[in-house]
């Protein structure tokens, strides 16, 4: 089966017989599918009327657990916004009724964001969206297959995630 990444490297191969361009080969093919899942992605939250990224900041707290509370500062370590971008994001998650400030009971100075429970419920209901739509991204796929891609990229952006600051 050939695709559009094939006809690409053929024609560099071509055009540019001095260089190899084998990266593009899997990276153009990670770009590409980063495209088509950016769209499932947007399609999904769409559907639970949240932006990206509404539905980045709403799942982690969601994923920190009862009673689904972060600081700023946790939040802006998991989503890497800057401090600014964050508290513009907390107001405007919380004039839509999905998060609330709340005082942190450890520091009189400081506050924690709360999901509400219809920022739990969008959340939830918008994680299932997305992973349907992944799952039919993946379909073409075996377990195994999965497992064994999953493993592949992981070698490849751990070094990414494992940068300090």
């Amino acid at each position: 089966m050939e695709d559009e990444v094939d006809r690409l490297v053929a024609a560099w191969r071509r055009e540019r017989p001095d260089l190899d361009v084998e990266p593009l080969e899997v990276l153009s093919r990670v770009s590409r599918l980063a495209r088509h899942l950016d769209r499932a992605r947007r399609l999904a939250f769409a559907e639970h009327e949240l932006e990206p990224w509404e539905f980045d900041v709403l799942t982690a707290l969601r994923r920190a657990g009862a009673p689904y509370q972060l600081s700023p500062g946790q939040l802006l370590t998991q989503t890497l916004v800057t401090s600014g971008t964050m508290t513009n994001r907390i107001d405007r998650l919380a004039k839509k009724g999905l998060v609330q400030r709340e005082p942190d009971p450890s520091d009189r100075r400081g506050v924690l964001v709360r999901l509400t429970t219809e920022g739990q419920d969008r959340a939830d209901q918008a994680l299932a969206g997305l992973l349907a739509q992944e799952r039919a991204i993946l379909a073409e796929l075996s377990s195994a297959q999965r497992g064994e891609l999953a493993g592949l990229l992981r070698q490849l952006t751990a070094p990414f995630d494992n940068v300090p600051g």
